[in-house]
């Protein structure tokens, strides 16, 4: 929405996406801290079937987010 604000800050509402921990090689994936929104994190899960993922936390109006949204 053209002239609207984004809101990235601590009060920002918040949004998840699950990622592959791993690659098909077995190596881990690096985790950064988000650059483009004050109220990242990320969490490590194991689902029932033992499988390692990471959920990542960022505010809904984050480019970044709505980056890893469109391709998941």
């Amino acid at each position: 929405m053209p002239g609207r604000k984004r809101r990235i800050g601590y009060t920002a509402p918040i949004g998840s996406v699950d990622l592959a921990a791993f690659d098909e090689a077995g190596e881990p994936y690096e985790i950064r801290a988000c650059n483009d929104c004050l109220p990242w994190h990320a969490e490590v899960h194991i689902d029932d079937r033992g499988d390692v993922f990471v959920c990542e936390w960022h505010a809904v109006d984050c480019e970044h987010f709505k980056e890893l949204i469109e391709r998941s």
